[in-house]
Formats: C-alpha cells, structure tokens, sequence
C-alpha cells in the first residue's frame, strides 16, 4: 500500500469546482462562535460538492485568517452568504421549495440512521449555536428535525463534527 500523492488525487480547480452540478444540500450555520467550527464546515462542503453555505447571526465570515486555517481554501469554492436573520434564511428557503431540516435533539425529532432523502428534492440542514444549539424559534420554523444518536455520557457533538456526519450520511443518499 502506497500513499497518494497530491497530484495523483484528480482535485478540481476553483472554476471546474464552481462549474460542477452540486450535491442538493445547502448549510446555515447560526450564531456560530468558533473560527475553527466555520472553516472546518466550509471544508466539508467543498469535499461534498455542498451548494451553498449561509452564515447567520454572530458567525463570522470570510476573508478571515482564522477561518482560513481549517478551511484552507474552501471559502473561495463554496458559495456563502451572511445575513443577519436565521428565521429570515429559513422562511426565503421554504419559498423556493426547499426542505429545511433543524440539526438537533427534539421531540418527534428522526434519527439519522431512519432519515431518508428524496432525491428530487434539495434540503437545508441548520446547525446552531456551540452552547445553545438551534433556537427554538429556528426549530419550530423548520420542516423537521434531525437527530445524531448518542449513547455515551456528553450529549452533543461539535458542530463541525456534526455537519460532517450529517452531509456524508444524506451524501451517500444522494449518490446511492
């Protein structure tokens, strides 16, 4: 077994990545308070071919140095936007049709493993704050809710660690 090299890895460039057909996910991240969190999602949703990303509330944006540590580029590949309002992103994203599911532990929530996509359909996944997780005034807006299982002592994940888990698993979904 040999490790690839870099130049062996097929990676697009920025246009080829911009001009690709995206996978039908868009992100919203609200009130995000870690750098590290934000540049790590971006990442993920350069790796997953992620359509967009919407940065809401005190999530910072980039150009950032910060940011850029864990992104390491992915901010010039993925589209992104910032607006102030998560409740304003979600009710504009039901306009066009789109499904907007809250990240987070609710009632009647569904968990990972039993959610299934349409696949003719495009989904946003909201993710929350590190400490609050997503408000419940976002919850109750949202089309339905998603939930990580967790069998040990902590309940909560990262966010970052969570949009990972989240976009690969309907990623898989989209491409089965």
């Amino acid at each position: 077994m040999r490790k690839l090299e870099n130049s062996e890895l097929d990676r697009k460039s920025i246009e080829t990545f911009k001009e690709s057909e995206k996978t039908p996910l868009i992100l919203v991240l609200d009130d995000i308070r870690s750098l590290h969190n934000i540049g790590s999602v971006f990442r993920t949703a350069d790796a997953f071919l992620i359509e967009k990303i919407y940065l809401c509330g005190i999530t910072a944006t980039p150009p950032n140095k910060e940011i850029h540590k864990t992104a390491l580029g992915a901010t010039e590949t993925v589209a992104w936007e910032h607006h102030e309002s998560v409740i304003h992103v979600i009710e504009n994203l039901k306009t066009e049709g789109i499904i907007t599911l809250a990240i987070e532990q609710v009632e009647s929530a569904v968990f990972l493993q039993n959610f299934k996509v349409e696949k003719n359909k495009k989904y946003a996944l909201v993710f929350g704050n590190e400490v609050h997780g997503v408000s419940q005034e976002a919850v109750a807006l949202c089309d339905g809710c998603i939930e990580i299982p967790q069998l040990g002592t902590k309940h909560s994940l990262n966010i970052s660690v969570s949009a990972g888990i989240v976009v690969w698993d309907l990623f898989k979904q989209f491409n089965d």
